[in-house]
C-alpha cells in the first residue's frame, strides 16, 4: 500500500520558514517523483516542487524560486521541501505527491497523495 505521510506545517509570520517532511513508503522510492501540491479553496491545485529519484531532476513553480528548496533522503525515503521568505500567498495545504514516470507526468497528475498539511502564513 503506498503511504505518503506529511509533516512539518504550521502557523509562521511573514518572512519566516518551515521544513515540510514527507515519508514515503509502500513503492520503490528511487523509481518516483515526489513533490508538493499546494491548494487554497477555490482555486486549482498548484505543483509547487518537483524531484525526480531517477536521474535528480527538479522543478520549481516559479512563485518559490530562490525561497523553496527540496531535497531527498533515500536513505529514509523521505522527501523534504525548506521553505524560506514565506509569503501569504504561500498559505495553503500542501500535498506530498508521487508519481512513477516523469516529472512532466507529475506535473500534469500524480496518482499519489498524502492526507496534506496546513501551511498559513500571517502578515
Amino acid at each position: 500500500e503506498v503511504q505518503l505521510v506529511e509533516s512539518g506545517g504550521g502557523l509562521v509570520q511573514a518572512g519566516g520558514s518551515l521544513r515540510l517532511s514527507c515519508a514515503a513508503s509502500g513503492f520503490i522510492f528511487d523509481e518516483h517523483v515526489i513533490g508538493w501540491f499546494r491548494q487554497v479553496p477555490g482555486k486549482e491545485r498548484e505543483g509547487v516542487s518537483g524531484i525526480s529519484n531517477r536521474d535528480g531532476s527538479i522543478y520549481y513553480e516559479d512563485s518559490v524560486k530562490g525561497r523553496f528548496t527540496i531535497s531527498s533522503d533515500k536513505a529514509k525515503n523521505t522527501v523534504y521541501l525548506q521553505m524560506n521568505n514565506l509569503k501569504p500567498e504561500d498559505t495553503a495545504v500542501y500535498y506530498c505527491t508521487a508519481d512513477k514516470y516523469s516529472l512532466g507526468s507529475w506535473f500534469l497528475g500524480p496518482p499519489y497523495w498524502g492526507q496534506g498539511t496546513q501551511v498559513t502564513v500571517s502578515s
